[in-house]
């Protein structure tokens, strides 16, 4: 299928960029690049061995979105082009529900113009808010605690209502728990700038000497250890349900809306300790009060996406952590200007780069 990725230079985008064409889709990526760089496209063209084209935008130009589609015949559409932090949602809500909501809405006139059928929605478990029950089902209220989660859940109510009125349009919205790790060949990964909002890349960077300590936020939930308990789930098993969910669209054509995890939750104390497994240090770490808007536990029921996409989490929580250091040595020897290490697909053995003394 001939395919738009909205933020596929991204995270997670562009680890379903490698996904769709090993699987022979064709792919075309439009990104704003305001939390990432171009030369991503490189990477996901030196990984696959395909080229990519790209197309620097934002979502809510509707006119500029119409216009790629239509020149590339595009027949199905994975949409991540979103703000993501939590945090910075409360501070900024207007910026996240500009983004993220007019974003949508441009993007369904700009599929709308172009006969676009198939939308794979990238949406989050933060639409439940504090779950009643654990592990969580699709069917559990939603219950978005936090601006970020309520762009979501908008999102998704959105689509549905257009799904329902627009014949000939299908869309696969996935609620994923918490992506980590990298890609295996070292060379795509979770790069954010500035302070990063999400645990690992905060816990890679202090690994690396980069940052002083893991800010642990909040010490006293009701958790084995006190700290918040999350399903921590690899982004390359991700991506591959995303490519999964548009081979569903194309073969069925029918709605739906599905978890993503692994089906078990680790607690922030837990995802430190395998981290200092897989780089070979301690890491330092400081509780402080908790954020607004998290919850204690959050963890997914994954029998529907096995059921309906015959998709099933395969790497674990110590893969996801080697795999996201390996990353981090990568970053930081581009800092450090180590060009001989930042140039090759696979870096040397992790656990003797980015040691602190």
């Amino acid at each position: 299928m001939r395919t738009l990725v909205t933020g596929g230079t991204g995270y997670v985008g562009s680890h379903t960029c490698i996904d769709l064409l090993a699987r022979g889709h064709e792919v075309v990526i439009f990104d704003n690049l305001s939390n990432s760089s171009s030369d991503v496209v490189s990477r996901i063209e030196a990984v696959s061995g395909r080229v990519v084209s790209f197309h620097q935008g934002d979502v809510r130009d509707q006119k500029h979105l119409e216009h790629v589609m239509a020149e590339f015949r595009v027949d199905a559409v994975l949409h991540f082009a979103a703000l993501k932090a939590v945090g910075e949602s409360w501070t900024c809500p207007l910026a996240y529900y500009d983004n993220n909501v007019g974003g949508t809405l441009s993007l369904l006139h700009a599929m709308t113009a172009t006969s676009a059928g198939a939308l794979v929605f990238s949406s989050s478990a933060t639409v439940y808010g504090e779950p009643e029950t654990l592990p969580i089902r699709e069917d559990a209220p939603t219950r978005a605690t936090n601006p970020y989660a309520r762009t979501k859940l908008m999102s998704e109510e959105i689509i549905t209502d257009y799904g329902h009125a627009e014949r000939g349009f299908n869309a696969a919205i996935l609620r994923y728990f918490n992506p980590v790790g990298a890609h295996p060949s070292g060379l795509l990964g979770e790069n954010p700038r500035g302070v990063p909002n999400n645990l690992l890349p905060f816990v890679a960077q202090v690994a690396a000497g980069e940052r002083e300590f893991v800010r642990v936020f909040g010490g006293d939930y009701p958790t084995p250890d006190g700290t918040g308990v999350r399903d921590y789930l690899h982004v390359v098993d991700l991506a591959r349900a995303h490519v999964d969910a548009l081979d569903y669209l194309a073969s069925n054509r029918r709605n739906t809306t599905v978890n993503l995890g692994t089906g078990r939750g680790h607690s922030v104390l837990e995802v430190i300790a395998a981290f200092e497994k897989a780089c070979g240090h301690e890491i330092e770490r400081r509780i402080v009060e908790r954020r607004p808007g998290d919850v204690s536990s959050c963890f997914a029921d994954t029998k529907l996406a096995e059921d309906v996409l015959g998709w099933r989490a395969q790497l674990d929580l110590d893969q996801m952590c080697a795999d996201a250091w390996r990353w981090q040595c990568r970053v930081s020897n581009n800092k450090s200007g180590n060009s001989q290490l930042a140039d090759s697909p696979f870096i040397a053995s992790p656990s003797t780069l980015g040691t602190r003394s």
